[in-house]
């Protein structure tokens, strides 16, 4: 996967990341990409918010932070997501993800 490429910006207080979501998949992972954003595979269904919180679980496991420290901006009923991530700047964020 290639990193550089990825659709992250930095903010005031952490960064946004665009998301590509597949629900329903056999496991939690980053799958690569998905037109320059990070495509994750949740294995939640995309019923009463379930998948969405999947995500910020998975994210914050992955990234060694609170889940309150990560919320969903955009499309949170969208397979493409913005999210914000409070007090992480993008290299630490890239160097977080495998």
């Amino acid at each position: 996967m290639n990193k550089s490429h990825l659709r992250i910006r930095e903010t005031s207080d952490g960064v946004e990341v665009w998301l590509h979501v597949v629900p329903r998949a056999r496991r939690d992972e980053i799958a690569g990409t998905h037109d320059d954003v990070l495509k994750l595979k949740i294995a939640a269904p995309p019923v009463d918010d379930a998948a969405n919180r999947a995500i910020v679980r998975f994210l914050a496991e992955l990234l060694r932070i609170s889940r309150s420290r990560i919320q969903i901006a955009a499309g949170e009923r969208s397979k493409d997501k913005l999210v914000r991530i409070q007090g992480i700047s993008p290299a630490e964020f890239l160097a977080r993800i495998p």
